[in-house]
């Protein structure tokens, strides 16, 4: 018998043909809880999208769940730890995802300096009425040129950042949980704030790294810029807003956020110093086929009893061999 296999969203074409190959695949997008629990026990494997909380209730309905497949980077909608109990794996995706997310940092950055979307508003709006009028402001803009970009978090993202800011002539240091091979100096958190201009946080969601920008952080970020393509969580987003608010901060770009969507906000009074995007970094056509893609091949990997390089919970191997989870040739 092969595999059952549920998609909590309708994956994209490559990933589930490459799924069916090996096992019986069903898409139930977004289901209502309830119903979820009552499908889980039938099921081996489940690839999960980013937005739907998979916790621990979920889990122990499904006593045969050998595989949590994360349709994203990010995985802290899913109860890890109770999955490591149970000996499930727990996988996520990186491969093309992290150059899209790696790229729209870049830029969000660019925006943000250059305080791009404020003019293009400006200009919307029929309030272009002389070039002094913009010339006039040049002292609030930078250029990401010659600056010091300090990293938080040196994972797969965090290493397609670093390529690409050091390509624009910055300088780069970097804090991540372990340090890691890479051109760039590591500095501890509050040494990497002072040294930098520019904060940049790809940090995962974890009790170590809640309000890891606090506000005691925010306000060592004087005169500085501070972009989060995180978790929204990651910063104190109510000392963010009184720090613009009093010309502390120089500017903040976010695309997360603690509670999603974000529908009001003191950060919508500072349309100068902010950049605000509605979590979509990685959404291209190119970056979503492969994040399917990803998220089937981590499914199958498991199946065959093999370790993903994405896998998240290594610790689950010691719980659960993974010659025990094997169910498909290799």
């Amino acid at each position: 018998m092969r595999p059952k296999v549920l998609s909590l969203l309708k994956i994209k074409s490559k990933g589930l043909e490459y799924l069916k190959r090996f096992c019986e695949v069903d898409v139930l997008p977004y289901p209502d809880r309830e119903e979820l629990k009552s499908k889980l026990p039938e099921y081996d494997a489940v690839i999960v999208p980013l937005n739907y909380r998979f916790d621990s209730e979920l889990i122990a309905s499904a006593p045969k769940l050998k595989v949590i497949s994360a349709h994203s980077a990010g995985y802290d909608n899913i109860d890890v730890e109770e999955a490591t109990k149970r000996g499930i794996y727990v996988t996520r995706v990186t491969g093309l995802l992290s150059e899209a997310v790696a790229e729209f940092t870049v830029g969000l950055t660019i925006a943000l300096m250059r305080r791009i979307p404020y003019f293009d508003s400006m200009v919307r709006r029929g309030e272009w009425d002389d070039h002094q009028k913009v010339w006039s402001r040049y002292r609030e803009m930078n250029m990401l040129f010659g600056k010091t970009v300090g990293i938080l978090g040196m994972g797969a993202i965090g290493k397609a950042i670093l390529r690409r800011m050091k390509a624009l002539g910055t300088e780069v240091v970097y804090w991540s949980r372990t340090r890691k091979d890479v051109d760039a100096e590591y500095l501890e958190v509050d040494e990497l704030i002072r040294r930098s201009d520019v904060i940049v946080l790809i940090l995962p969601l974890t009790p170590e790294t809640e309000r890891i920008i606090d506000e005691r952080r925010v306000q060592m970020m004087e005169g500085k810029y501070l972009v989060n393509v995180g978790r929204g969580a990651l910063v104190d987003l109510q000392a963010v807003a009184r720090a613009l608010k009093e010309g502390k901060l120089k500017g903040f770009a976010t695309d997360v956020y603690p509670v999603e969507p974000l529908t009001e906000s003191e950060l919508f009074d500072e349309a100068f110093s902010t950049v605000l995007t509605p979590h979509y970094a990685g959404a291209t056509v190119e970056s979503v086929e492969d994040i399917s893609y990803q998220a089937a091949k981590n499914v199958v990997k498991v199946l065959m009893g093999q370790i993903p390089e994405d896998l998240v919970n290594r610790e689950v191997v010691r719980v659960r061999p993974p010659e025990e989870v094997k169910m498909l040739g290799s």
